[in-house]
């Protein structure tokens, strides 16, 4: 299987328009680390990512019939446009059909590349099934963005030119996944030349399709995915790059969302490039691994496999980013509501720097704060910090990976509400459009009153919305009912010590 592979790889058209990306040093993570690790570049490619390479060799392999009918696509992304830049290289119609959540400069991008994008559906699978549909109905050419062999032998390219360049002897090369079309083409390659290399899949752990599938030995549908690194969220791997996964990756990993934004500062630091969160989940896992492992002195390759991010997504990064390198850590602490408690607490706290803290009068008794801290020990440093307040008399709790209180909490802290009967809490994701926070909030209906509400764009596909709901106990199978039917993704939240502590 790896020969047949081998020959389509080193027979790949990818160079007519993809090029051959650098492979640079990462020098303050490496020292950081204590291992060699490399950057294969892919964030360099005229398209900003790896895709451009199968859609290449995919659409250069066409007979003159298809290429005269026209090709047809479903992409949110960075395959719309390797579709696009490949298919006006070859004087082809491409027609990219793309989720109505899809960012304008993706979009605005498909276009100024020669391609006609058609916004169909609020999801990809929607946008995949009506692609599949007037494919069938016009005759087009579908593009799949992963399960087709020549789209992976195009992706393979990525390994030969690696191989190429680094000599030097490679311990393992980390590679991201969402269908699996990279690291099928990769792994396939490597292991063909170089099987002493070990080949590392990465997902995020909230999109865990490849993870899933070896584990189980089958492949898997995900009843959801995340969606911070949109580029690898996919509910299914595909099925030829889960056959070859099978026989030839060694391991799959999976990192946070906080894991990859501090990765994404990591690369920043060595290139001073802002790689999108699909292309920093290698870095992420590398630093797992050798925390992990406990290894050093190894070569490590990373592949930043895209660098189209919205700008608008850049303040989350930033946000989450020094929680992801446990830099920070988010405490709800209890303080008597006295004159000189702030003062006493701000003590205990050292010379650590404080990056938040909020604070609002709720009763004569206690106070309830919530303070964001400074950390150059990491998780061992926090425990230390805990453990010293602890002694000191503080009750405290560590919120630093509580999802609702680093998402919506941090910014809402106000005390809590008086006379506010049966509220019940709900964190929803619902998709990000013009509109769509109207459309959500009008599909709440008027039977309930709204008694919280906290909603803030991080500039991605979907918008993340806390909600609180008076609801009478009698009325809520009904309500949670009627919750299933909006189709929107929800977490009951009511017993969170956020909202108990800050908001309840």
């Amino acid at each position: 299987m790896s020969d047949k592979y081998l020959k389509m790889i080193l027979n790949s058209r990818v160079y007519d328009v993809a090029h051959e990306t650098r492979l640079d040093y990462a020098q303050t993570l490496s020292t950081r680390l204590g291992n060699a690790v490399w950057l294969k570049r892919e964030d360099l490619q005229p398209v900003f990512s790896f895709k451009l390479r199968g859609a290449y060799n995919k659409i250069a392999n066409l007979d003159a019939a298809a290429c005269e009918q026209g090709i047809i696509t479903a992409s949110a992304g960075n395959h719309a446009q390797g579709v696009a830049l490949a298919a006006k290289h070859r004087g082809i119609k491409a027609l990219i059909v793309m989720p109505r959540t899809t960012p304008g400069i993706k979009v605005r991008s498909v276009r100024a590349l020669g391609g006609k994008p058609l916004l169909h559906g609020d999801t990809y699978d929607e946008a995949f099934e009506h692609a599949h549909k007037l494919a069938e109905e016009r005759g087009l050419v579908f593009i799949h963005p992963y399960d087709d062999p020549e789209v992976i032998a195009g992706q393979g390219t990525v390994a030969m030119e690696l191989l190429q360049q680094q000599r030097d002897p490679i311990h393992a090369v980390f590679v991201p996944v969402g269908g699996g079309g990279l690291i099928a083409g990769m792994a396939a390659y490597i292991k063909a030349l170089r099987p002493d290399i070990r080949v590392i899949g990465v997902e995020p752990d909230d999109a865990p399709c490849m993870y899933e599938a070896l584990k189980r030995k089958r492949r898997v549908i995900l009843d959801q995915v995340g969606i911070f690194a949109d580029g690898v969220a996919v509910r299914q791997a595909g099925k030829e790059p889960y056959r070859l996964a099978r026989k030839f990756v060694d391991e799959m990993m999976l990192v946070s969302t906080d894991e990859i934004c501090a990765a994404t500062k990591d690369i920043f630091d060595d290139t001073r490039a802002m790689v999108e969160p699909a292309g920093a989940l290698a870095v992420a896992a590398v630093k797992k691994y050798v925390e992990r492992e406990g290894c050093s002195d190894k070569c490590l390759i990373a592949i930043n496999s895209g660098a189209n991010i919205n700008f608008d997504r850049l303040r989350y990064v930033a946000e989450r980013a020094e929680i992801g390198e446990r830099r920070e850590a988010l405490l709800a602490v209890t303080i008597p509501e006295q004159p000189g408690s702030f003062l006493k607490f701000c003590r205990t706290l050292g010379k650590r720097g404080i990056t938040e803290f909020n604070y609002r009068y709720a009763d004569a008794g206690e106070a309830q704060v919530f303070a964001g801290v400074q950390l150059s020990g990491g998780d061992e440093e926090r425990q230390e910090l805990l453990d010293t307040l602890h002694e000191q008399g503080y009750s405290v709790i560590d919120m630093t990976d509580n999802e609702m209180a680093k998402t919506h909490v941090r910014f809402m802290v106000g005390g809590h509400a008086t006379g506010i009967k049966d509220e019940v809490l709900y964190r929803f994701e619902f998709p990000e459009r013009p509109g769509a926070l109207l459309k959500f909030l009008s599909s709440m209906g008027k039977r309930w009153n709204i008694s919280l509400f906290h909603y803030r764009n991080h500039g991605a596909a979907y918008g993340r919305v806390l909600v609180g709901v008076q609801v009478p106990p009698v009325d809520r199978k009904g309500f949670r009912a009627s919750l299933d039917d909006l189709g929107y993704t929800w977490f009951e939240e009511l017993d969170n010590p956020a909202y108990t502590l800050f908001l309840g």
